[in-house]
């Protein structure tokens, strides 16, 4: 799928421009390219500060922003490899802890396409090329890796063993390169596993689990499963955890959700079942409420864009797009209807299954209002409409998110609470147009 990266800064337009041309345009999978470009380059990804590989469905981009708050909580450097970007390419980077700033992206990224030639290295390949040798230069306690797509054959994939390798929640999602049975989902994922390395799971029903462990014991990499290594525990006051080392209470995760909690657990597991760096417990305890993560479950601000609603609406964002990510969000939406009106604007890909997303957060809510997702291969509104109705939902289309948020201020007087979401490129919209880029 084109991500249609933008750019203010002129020299970084023109290397996203040239990007585009050299680039198939489409997601790749494989190993080849991104192995003979990093060739070219020095191979800077045997050079990187200890690294925290994450892969999952749903969950893994909130699992690197604990592990980030974690680490810089302990007074310690991180480096951080994300996607995708909600309003800037340059949240795919972010060097200690700051996103690369534009003359730097500009010129990595000329460094990396001057040697991609004939190599038809895709987007996401010249991405993480430009991140590993960004990262290689720049001294740091750790980096933190996200994957993009899958993990066995994801570009993220060619780094040498990590100091640890964490697997957030399973579920269906790009179906067309990852298939649809959960099974060969978990393998894929467990694709990430190294010898030696650690690999910090989640708990699965059985067969995933089966899976994971068959993968891992082929590449020696030593499992630590939830509900076997560790355990987590919500409760009314924090977090519950402990594994070996022992026992320690967190507070309430400052994401909102109750899967936050889990995925705080996860982050805590992976930084206590790794020997690189030293993460003490007071540092996991400040990174449970520091931790920030834009468009998951995201309080948006009286701004620009919401400010067409009263004063006292609760208006949320999240880039939920699939079921799995949609469960836990329709959870936190649990009441809602108790406090007045709810409504939800929701945009989706062509490429995503819309129905089970609309089953499950349009049940939630008095009105679904459907957009578009600008500069992308979407549903259009009108399909999203006929679906809902299909489900006995009641919907409306509209524009863009500006329209939709005056249509739900017209249609009630006072509603309590508004939820965006079906697509992190429409979240990305809405960051932007509430002037609310993540920084």
């Amino acid at each position: 799928m084109p991500d249609h990266a933008r750019s203010d800064h002129p020299a970084v337009q023109a290397q996203l421009d040239r990007l585009w041309s050299l680039s198939p345009g489409a997601d790749v999978l494989g190993l080849e390219r991104i192995t003979t470009l990093l060739g070219r380059l020095g191979d800077p990804q045997r050079h990187l500060p200890p690294v925290f590989h994450v892969a999952g469905t749903n969950g893994k981009g909130s699992t690197c922003a604990f592990l980030r708050a974690a680490i810089e909580a302990s007074g310690q450097s991180v480096h951080v490899y994300s996607s995708p970007h909600l309003v800037r390419f340059n949240e795919r980077i972010r060097l200690n802890g700051r996103l690369i700033g534009d003359d730097a992206l500009a010129a990595v990224l000329d460094e990396v396409l001057g040697r991609a030639e004939g190599i038809g290295a895709s987007f996401f390949e010249v991405t993480t090329a430009a991140a590993f040798l960004s990262f290689a230069r720049n001294p740091a306690a750790a980096t933190i890796v996200e994957v993009g797509l899958g993990g066995r054959l994801d570009a993220t994939n060619i780094l040498p063993p990590p100091a640890v390798c964490g697997i957030a929640a399973l579920g269906i999602d790009h179906e067309a390169f990852l298939g649809r049975q959960l099974t060969g989902i978990a393998r894929e994922k467990a694709g990430i596993a190294k010898r030696g390395t650690p690999l910090v799971t989640m708990d699965y029903a059985r067969p995933l689990r089966d899976a994971i462990a068959d993968v891992a014991a082929t590449a020696e990499a030593p499992v630590f499963a939830r509900g076997q290594a560790w355990s987590s525990t919500s409760t009314r006051h924090g977090v519950s955890y402990e594994d070996r080392h022992g026992q320690i209470t967190l507070p309430r995760p400052g994401l909102t959700g109750g899967h936050q909690s889990r995925n705080l657990a996860l982050a805590v597991a992976m930084l206590r079942h790794q020997k690189a760096l030293i993460v003490p417990n007071a540092a996991l305890m400040q990174a449970a409420t520091s931790v920030r993560w834009p468009a998951r479950m995201q309080r948006l601000r009286h701004g620009p864009l919401t400010r067409v609603l009263p004063a006292e609406t609760q208006c949320w964002l999240d880039g939920a797009h699939n079921p799995s990510a949609a469960t836990p969000v329709a959870r936190a939406m649990a009441g809602w209807r108790s406090n007045g009106p709810t409504a939800l604007v929701l945009g989706m890909l062509a490429n995503k299954e819309a129905g089970p997303v609309l089953e499950k957060l349009g049940g939630m809510v008095d009105l679904i209002v459907t957009v578009p997702v600008p500069d992308h291969a979407c549903h259009s509104p009108e399909s999203l409409v006929e679906q809902a109705h299909a489900l006995g939902l009641k919907a409306v289309s509209a524009r863009g998110p500006s329209h939709a948020l005056a249509l739900i201020a017209d249609r009630f007087e006072n509603p309590a609470h508004v939820l965006i979401a079906g697509s992190l490129y429409l979240a990305g919209q809405i960051l932007s147009e509430n002037d609310e880029a993540p920084h």
